[in-house]
């Protein structure tokens, strides 16, 4: 579908969507622990709908569900259940996550995606989980891929610099698994706050991982009582808020709550380059706001930002520094090229289309803000990032802006434009 935004100033109060980097962890969780979990502010995108399947395929139950909250009755142990398969949909995380977990399982299991996901590197698994005792095919290092466990936990090295959520999957299978305690060593390991997450949500289910410098992690055996009804609220989400966030700084003003401060999430760094960047910024324990520059877009300055370890904050921070009046340098492109699109790429093409230069210079990224941004037709390019960065930029455009295949959103925030709608943007929907 296309959406169109009009230029337009926005004001007004909004809850923090549901964290899906929570939501799956807690998935996850729940269908592992042999009793019941009861999850509350449930998530409701794509990936949030993906990992619900997923865990139902593995043997979990939905035992209800409502709007915001839903109870699981987990496994004991991984039986046969006949090979139908799992389908990640899009969701990097869930297929990462959620493979090691399902080679626990001693019948073979095929495992695939959809759109992107087709395209990315699974090498991972072919290096690893043979190490681990499980048979696993790709298809050429890409989806769909089989494998038949079960899986044993043993020690061994791994390669955290594609992504850090192999070993979240691994943390999981192995928290699960392990009669004694084993460790997983772990190098060049990016995207370390995740790896927070991950731990913080284990250690609600009853997990012991001992965490030594992000350099190994020694898994220990679960103890926790399997008649244990546990409670876990999924996290507001960082990653999809800092687009509200900084649309507040371009448009008007925006007050957020339901965040966390002191969250593991590693999006929560966007709150340092609107320090930086000179807006007005506002911090409570469960309220964040955000307003335009007292001088309007002509006072914001040019920030540095690293985001290697938070690569998914380049497209709102792209959005904020096209109006900053300088050129702002992002660190971690590297870490673009295998999310849904080629991010690095795309942000530079379709902004370029808006009239802003973006030059890619070794694992930096430049953007010549300050010059103000026309109207024109963008394009997703299937990427749910890209699609937000394009609206919130829009907000200041000289003219309306026609967002293509506009519906990526709902991969991880299907009422995005809804929300915009309720601040007071114009925006066109069909």
């Amino acid at each position: 579908m296309n959406v169109t935004v009009q230029p337009s100033k926005i004001n007004g109060r909004l809850q923090a969507p549901a964290s899906k980097s929570s939501m799956q962890r807690a998935c996850a969780a729940a269908l592992l622990h042999n009793g019941q979990t009861i999850i509350t502010n449930t998530g409701k995108s794509n990936d949030d709908l993906v990992a619900l399947d997923i865990i139902q395929k593995l043997g979990a139950k939905i035992l209800s569900q409502n709007d915001d909250c839903i109870t699981v009755q987990g496994i004991d142990n991984f039986t046969p259940l006949g090979d139908g398969g799992i389908n990640c949909g899009e969701s990097g995380l869930s297929i990462r996550m959620f493979t090691p977990i399902a080679a626990l399982r001693s019948s073979e299991i095929t495992i695939n995606g959809k759109g992107s996901l087709l395209t990315r590197p699974m090498n991972f698994f072919d290096e690893i989980l043979p190490q681990l005792n499980v048979a696993v095919q790709t298809t050429k290092g890409k989806l769909p891929i089989k494998i038949k466990g079960p899986l044993e936990p043993k020690e061994i090295i791994i390669d955290g610099s594609l992504s850090s959520q192999f070993l979240t999957g691994l943390l999981f299978a192995y928290g699960k698994a392990v009669i004694q305690p084993t460790t997983i060593t772990v190098t060049n390991l990016k995207s370390k706050p995740y790896i927070d997450l991950t731990l913080f949500v284990m250690d609600k289910f009853g997990y012991s991982i001992q965490n030594n410098n992000y350099e190994n992690f020694i898994v220990k055996p679960n103890h926790h009582s399997p008649f244990t009804t546990h409670h876990y609220t999924v996290e507001g989400d960082w990653s999809s808020t800092s687009f509200l966030l900084v649309a507040g700084v371009i448009a008007g003003n925006v007050v957020v709550t339901g965040l966390d401060v002191f969250s593991t999430q590693a999006d929560k760094a966007i709150l340092n380059a609107l320090r930086d960047c000179g807006c007005r910024l506002s911090i409570e324990e469960n309220r964040i706001e955000v307003s335009s520059h007292p001088l309007g877009n002509n006072g914001l300055k040019p920030f540095h930002f690293n985001a290697t370890d938070c690569p998914d904050l380049f497209p709102p921070l792209v959005a904020l520094a096209v109006y900053c009046n300088g050129t702002s340098v992002i660190e971690g492109v590297s870490r673009l090229a295998h999310k849904e699109s080629n991010r690095g790429l795309t942000l530079q093409s379709e902004f370029a289309k808006m009239g802003v230069e973006i030059k890619l210079q070794d694992d930096l990224m430049l953007i010549y803000g300050g010059n103000g941004i026309k109207g024109t037709t963008v394009h997703s390019n299937h990427d749910h990032r890209i699609a937000m960065a394009c609206a919130i930029a829009a907000l200041g455009a000289t003219s309306e802006t026609v967002i293509e295949e506009a519906e990526a959103i709902n991969k991880s925030y299907p009422n995005f434009y809804e929300q915009l709608k309720m601040l007071g943007a114009t925006i066109s929907l069909p």
